[in-house]
């Protein structure tokens, strides 16, 4: 996923609900509605996201150090995470809050031309930049459904953007029928009912933005596409016999390390093994262009020791041997 198009996403989506919060916190301090108090303070929260990812891309593109020599792509996941503890505590735990008050304490909404003017233009305003990111999204989504695409994109800023902007429209047109039953009715729990469903919302998009960046944050494989590719480049049926095993890690969304055991002929030089090495990686960068480290390990391929299979112990994660070797 390009950098770019999810930055462009992003300012739309900034700017969209900057414009919508002080929108919403006018029509609270006119109206008094609970509902215009808790989206208010949800576009704050939206638009604080929104500048942790652009912090966030910014910081990952400083160059690799001795002490980071891998480089600082991961930043990116850190600041999604971050969006994701905002979004829970900012956003959906003080909705449930004032939701919570607003039932017990329910009072008459004033002035409903307010919420209702408001609530309709940040409806167009959130439809815009929704409508923006899913255009920058769709370049990118292939033929994968909507859930693949956020379960399975290595850049966080765009499934952000589409889960926050979906939310939040989602929360506009809870917010109307609360404030639009609170007016019909004449009894002000409505809006606090809406608010509360608002934050309920805003919770369980907090919970799977959560869970994908902390995916992320652990190490995910190349897709299966991208395997696909580098198992063909990386094989020449030649000097590069068949791949023993592999593991792959994203370093950040658009780097990837590459390290794998490959069968080499035993009657091979060590020049013939050097010179096959840089060419598989030479044709795994031209396969897999975000390919940017790569570790190839020449070994004998034996048939004895691949029916054996791999070695739980020297695989990460695998079982720790214990101090007496069992």
């Amino acid at each position: 996923m390009s950098a770019s198009g999810g930055t462009k996403a992003i300012v739309a989506a900034l700017g969209a609900n900057l414009a919508i919060a002080v929108s919403k916190f006018v029509a609270f301090a006119f109206s008094g509605s609970s509902s215009m108090l808790a989206e208010g303070v949800h576009s704050v929260a939206d638009s604080g996201n929104q500048a942790l990812l652009l912090i966030g891309g910014k910081k990952a593109q400083r160059a690799a150090t001795p002490q980071h020599p891998f480089g600082y792509g991961r930043e990116r996941y850190i600041y999604a995470f971050l969006v994701s503890i905002v979004l829970f505590s900012v956003g959906g735990m003080f909705a449930v809050y004032e939701g919570y008050e607003k039932i017990v304490h329910p009072h008459e909404i004033k002035h409903w031309y307010w919420p209702v003017g408001v609530l309709v233009f940040a409806i167009i305003a959130e439809g815009f930049s929704f409508r923006t990111a899913i255009k920058e999204s769709n370049e990118l989504r292939g033929s994968h459904s909507w859930s693949q695409f956020i379960r399975r994109a290595k850049a966080p800023e765009l499934p952000v953007v589409l889960l926050e902007d979906f939310g939040a429209l989602i929360g506009l047109v809870l917010a109307l029928g609360g404030v639009g039953l609170a007016l019909l009715t004449g009894d002000g729990v409505w809006d606090g009912i809406g608010t509360v469903c608002i934050g309920v919302l805003l919770i369980l998009i907090a919970l799977v933005l959560a869970a994908e960046t902390k995916s992320l944050l652990l190490g995910e494989a190349a897709g299966p596409e991208e395997t696909a590719k580098i198992e063909a480049a990386m094989v020449d049926g030649d000097t590069v016999t068949g791949i023993i095993h592999m593991r792959t890690l994203h370093l950040g969304p658009e780097e990837l390390l590459i390290a794998a055991k490959i069968a080499v002929r035993h009657d091979d030089t060590a020049a013939e093994v050097a010179r096959a090495i840089d060419a598989a990686e030479a044709r795994i960068r031209a396969a897999v262009p975000i390919a940017r480290v790569i570790y190839l390990e020449p070994d004998i391929y034996s048939d004895a020791a691949a029916a054996a299979g791999p070695d739980p112990a020297a695989t990460p994660g695998g079982p720790t041997p214990s101090l007496d070797g069992h």
